[in-house]
């Protein structure tokens, strides 16, 4: 256990401790250091104090920072498709097929896992089974991911995307020829109360969601299409086109029955572009990546059929 003494002088007078610390030499984030304060780690003149707490001049300030806690996942070595890294964040192209983060019962051969082998430092925020984990796409949603490799970083990426500042477009196949150039989905989202394990369109105990899209290509049958998220919900692009009657072609729990004839595996979904601000630097970073191959044969051949 690490053990750091500060003396609190006239000039950070009144200042938040939390953000005062934060603000060292360090990747220590406000919300770390908040549950430091919870936890006890973080005393001032020997006495526990509340997240709120204001510098006084001539404070004691001891903070134990704990072990950081082992975890149950195992590094493996993958061969990433890292499209982006600095000491800061990191940016990879998720292949169709693979969970983002291990589960209680299935603790291997996940992003996560990799991501332990392809380096050390990744952010703790939330918790063993998921570090560095900002956001995640569905194990058969192909495309691209942000990951935190310290907990000031994770914080940044956490609020852009609770601003709706990020950019995040995807590419989709879809059943039916969509009549409208361009369209806003805009449908709250929520649990869905006759199956547990799924998602729906609902008013109840559901959460705002508004997915854009524009019509690429029009097929026999099918439609190509790029959808911008606003939000984030969990399977929103999935819910929302199953929702207007265009459900994605490949999708085993959305779409309907015909669509597991498809020649794919999984939902034909690529997170074609990400862009977002860094968080040290403050530069603007959009990246994209072209769809997988076995989304583009199943494009080729729905265009073999439409001529």
């Amino acid at each position: 256990m690490e053990h750091f003494e500060w003396i609190i002088d006239e000039a950070v007078q009144n200042e938040r401790l939390d953000k005062w610390i934060s603000s060292q030499d360090n990747d220590w984030s406000r919300t770390q250091v908040q549950q430091w304060m919870k936890e006890g780690n973080l005393k001032v003149n020997g006495k526990n104090i509340k997240s709120n707490y204001k510098c006084q001049k001539g404070d004691k300030v001891l903070l134990e920072v704990p072990e950081p806690k082992i975890l149950d996942v195992e590094p493996e070595e993958m061969n990433l498709d890292i499209v982006y890294e600095d000491q800061h964040v990191l940016v990879v192209n998720k292949p169709r097929g693979m969970v983002v983060h291990p589960a209680p019962g299935h603790l291997s051969g996940t992003l996560v896992n990799g991501l332990m082998a392809h380096c050390k430092d990744l952010s703790g925020i939330n918790g063993v089974l998921r570090p560095g984990i900002v956001h995640r796409i569905d194990k058969d949603t192909s495309g691209l991911l942000m990951v935190a490799k310290n907990d000031k970083a994770h914080e940044s990426l956490v609020n852009q995307l609770k601003d709706k500042t990020t950019t995040r477009i995807y590419k989709a196949i879809t059943h039916g020829v969509i009549a409208h150039d361009h369209g806003t989905i805009d449908a709250p989202i929520g649990r869905d109360r006759q199956d547990r394990q799924s998602m729906t369109v609902t008013d109840e105990n559901s959460k705002e969601a508004v997915t854009h899209f524009t019509v690429l290509e029009r097929l026999k049958d099918f439609s190509l299409i790029e959808c911008t998220l606003e939000t984030g919900r969990t399977h929103q692009i999935r819910v929302h086109l199953k929702y207007i009657g265009h459900p994605i072609a490949g999708d085993p729990k959305y779409g309907p029955p015909r669509t597991l004839k498809l020649p794919i595996n999984g939902q034909a979904l690529h997170a074609a572009v990400l862009g977002f601000t860094h968080p040290v630097t403050n530069e603007r970073l959009t990246f994209e990546r072209d769809v997988p191959e076995d989304f583009q044969h199943l494009l080729n051949e729905i265009r073999k059929t439409s001529n």
